[in-house]
């Protein structure tokens, strides 16, 4: 399997170079961001696999980072969420944004490349005691939205759980063996039938419904 391609967004250089120094042996790196724009654009610009996303920045930080790449329509990478913050609302809000992981800056070089590796195979990472907040947020009986479903197709469905996981409309095809143009038009039909406006949102409202592995 090749190695994931990384992209750092932090606001200080000198965390970036820390990163970059433990990460550059152990996965490929695609760039670096300091700020909520430059975030944006090297995510359209170099396609990371992964991008390291500082939770507190100016501008909106982490969450706008994730919320502006869904909205711009560049595909949207696995973001791993990397912070010297571990407070419950932080954890929370950047999970519900879109983030699969949450890893603390006291975190060594080597459990970080790791974290990197399995955020991009599909899992969802946390450091220890996060975890905990996030199951307390999303605990409790969720009704599963069977009239919404049920105006779904099949093939929609299965479009709908690929990109809730986060994969590219070309991942889509190959998987589904259908062409992108096609995944696109299935993409719009759900849109439409569930009432939301973007891929964020969608991807928001199946995880919040657990249908997402």
């Amino acid at each position: 399997m090749s190695s994931p391609r990384v992209l750092i967004v932090d606001d200080h250089s000198l965390f970036r170079a820390g990163v970059r120094a433990e990460l550059e042996p152990l996965v490929e790196l695609a760039g670096e961001a300091g700020t909520v724009g430059e975030a944006v654009e090297a995510i359209a610009r170099e396609h990371p696999d992964v991008v390291l996303l500082d939770v507190h920045m100016p501008e909106g930080g982490g969450v706008e980072v994730i919320r502006r790449t869904a909205e711009s329509g560049t595909p949207v990478p696995r973001f791993l969420a990397l912070s010297v913050s571990d407070a419950a609302e932080d954890v929370i809000a950047v999970i519900r944004a879109g983030a699969r992981g949450y890893v603390t800056k006291s975190i060594s070089g080597e459990e970080l490349a790791d974290a990197v590796r399995r955020v991009n195979g599909g899992d969802a990472v946390f450091s220890p005691r996060l975890a905990g907040f996030v199951l307390d947020a999303f605990a409790g009986p969720l009704p599963q939205p069977e009239s919404e479903l049920d105006a779904l197709t099949p093939r929609e469905r299965e479009v709908l759980q690929h990109l809730a996981r986060g994969y590219m409309y070309k991942e889509i095809a190959l998987r589904l063996d259908i062409s992108p143009k096609t995944v696109e038009a299935h993409v719009s039909s759900v849109l439409r039938k569930l009432q939301l406006s973007s891929r964020h949102e969608l991807t928001r409202w199946a995880a919040e419904r657990r249908l997402v592995d």
